[in-house]
């Protein structure tokens, strides 16, 4: 029969993960308990959170949201569970394990906007601009379209009207 505690654990992460399309499994091992807190805050100023719990319940928690990860669970693990911005905490883990000497803490992998990621890509995804930013590039670029097109069939106008004062005045 399973304790109380871990009943508790169990529901709180199942409850956690209602909703989630992402969420990563990493390694902190190596981190003291100051720099865990400063990873939570790093993680809090990106609208993320840090959840550390017994690597067997949050295989159960994620196996209700249908994903296999038993391979990723070996070693202290940590949830890491987003909120809009799913970029944004995997850029905050990347930069936190640069700032320190011990590289921790390692993407272990994890899942974004539904799809299953390994550790291989977290360093391709911290690499990416924000949603913001890539929203406002493409914003830019629908801009640009009808805007040139604009400018194309002002010029057509303009020799248009060239074109016809030239007869104008050859008629004249």
């Amino acid at each position: 029969m399973a304790n109380q505690r871990n009943l508790e654990s169990l529901t709180s992460l199942r409850k956690s993960l209602e909703g989630q399309s992402s969420f990563y499994v990493v390694n902190y091992q190596g981190l003291t308990s100051e720099g865990l807190g400063g990873l939570r805050k790093e993680l809090r100023n990106v609208g993320a959170r840090l959840v550390v719990a017994k690597n067997t319940l949050i295989n159960l928690a994620i196996k209700d949201k249908g994903f296999e990860m038993n391979d990723l669970l070996k070693g202290p693990s940590a949830l890491v569970l987003v909120g809009e911005d799913a970029i944004g905490p995997v850029k905050a883990l990347v930069d936190y394990a640069k700032k320190n000497d011990k590289g921790i803490p390692n993407a272990k992998g994890g899942v974004l906007d539904g799809a299953v990621i390994d550790a291989k890509r977290f360093e391709d995804i911290a690499n990416l601009p924000s949603k913001d930013v890539l929203r406002s590039e493409l914003l830019g670029v629908l801009e640009a379209v009808p805007s040139n097109l604009v400018g194309v069939l002002g010029s057509k106008q303009q020799e248009l009207v060239g074109i016809l004062d030239a007869k104008v005045q050859q008629a004249a």
